[in-house]
């Protein structure tokens, strides 16, 4: 949670007003006269793809990541990421108005962090703000439809963006289906365990593909999770500036996580020479100050660097099975020494009433 603040208050956000999805579809005619060529062709192609979603969804599907990898329209994000995770006719959204009568345990907590989230934005500047609002509503309306995980901070950053775009209901079932398919859940659930996996595969990546730097790293002591674990949980929306944050994650809403370690490898790639050149503290300012603001002019450069790193699916598949056996090796011999410990104190019992 400290890391997930650091990160936040290191963070620029971009100024801009909500803006609603306008689910209903806009049409080409509708751009604004000043359009260049090339933006209204990119209106009028999204818009034949929303409208024949089905059809570029099996059949034209290269197509689309890529034209997804180049970055979604704004105009049209709202509906293209509710289309992506299949959030547009949910049971749940019927339930939004009915939670938001209820009370959860965890109001308190979200009302805490809600100022923290995206504190320069103009949406969520203000206690009274309407963002912070529709934020602690949604927050809410998940704790009480997911009492396991309840509220976890680093979330808020995910639904704030969500709210950017679209209305709180749209944003509630996006970030449901998040949670349910994306993995998001696994995350946030209170042991984190699949945090401790992600850490475990990038750190297996960051050994083979970049040895010198990973060294250096542990020399120093510097810990995979001290600079990596808020990229997994706020999709590095704590990390960079807003406009290069949301290319990423319209990435994330089609391939998953596979964007994350892909797009961390290649900071680290990027910023080798120079991180190697400095110690704990050095690197710690670093991550802080100076990778956030490196591809601010130019997002497309991050992200061609992201599809250039190695990353093999079933290695990863082959190191989930390789850290599920870790873990239930460290939970057998938890439970022997729990085991022995008892065994320890019924003999010291049994020589007492003896003596």
């Amino acid at each position: 949670h400290r890391l997930l603040e650091a990160d936040s208050k290191s963070m620029r956000s971009m100024n801009g007003s909500r803006r609603n999805s306008g689910s209903s579809l806009v049409s080409s005619s509708s751009a604004s006269s000043n359009l260049s060529h090339l933006e209204e062709d990119t209106w009028i192609l999204w818009g034949r793809i929303v409208n024949e979603w089905d059809e570029w969804r099996k059949k034209k599907e290269k197509l689309l990541k890529e034209l997804i990898r180049k970055g979604i329209p704004h105009h049209f994000r709202a509906i293209v990421w509710q289309l992506l995770c299949s959030a547009t006719d949910m049971p749940v959204k019927n339930q939004y108005s009915e939670l938001l009568k209820m009370s959860s345990p965890c109001e308190k907590l979200i009302r805490r962090d809600i100022a923290r989230t995206y504190p320069e934005h103009e949406f969520f500047k203000g206690q009274d703000s309407l963002g912070q609002e529709v934020l602690f509503n949604v927050m809410k309306a998940y704790s009480l439809v997911d009492r396991e995980v309840g509220y976890c901070q680093g979330s808020a950053f995910i639904v704030g963006l969500l709210l950017m775009q679209m209305p709180e209901e749209e944003a509630f079932c996006v970030f449901v289906r998040l949670m349910q398919e994306y993995r998001l859940r696994e995350l946030f659930k209170p042991s984190m365990a699949e945090l401790g996996l992600c850490i475990y595969q990038f750190e297996y990546m960051l050994q083979e593909q970049l040895p010198e730097l990973n060294i250096h790293f542990r020399s120093q002591s510097f810990l995979t999770s001290m600079y990596a674990s808020s990229w997994f949980l706020t999709l590095f929306l704590t990390t960079f500036p807003l406009p290069v944050a949301t290319r990423v994650f319209d990435i994330f809403m089609y391939e998953g996580l596979e964007i994350v370690f892909r797009v961390g490898m290649a900071l680290l790639q990027f910023n080798q020479a120079e991180l190697v050149q400095l110690d704990m503290e050095g690197m710690s300012q670093y991550f802080q100050k100076v990778i956030p603001h490196q591809f601010d002019s130019c997002p497309d450069k991050l992200i061609l660097r992201a599809f250039q790193v190695k990353y093999n699916a079933k290695k990863m598949k082959r190191l989930e099975k390789e850290y599920a056996a870790i873990k239930n090796k460290e939970m057998e011999e938890q439970i022997e020494i729990k085991r022995l410990r008892t065994e320890n104190r019924l003999l010291k019992q049994r020589i007492e009433t003896l003596e």
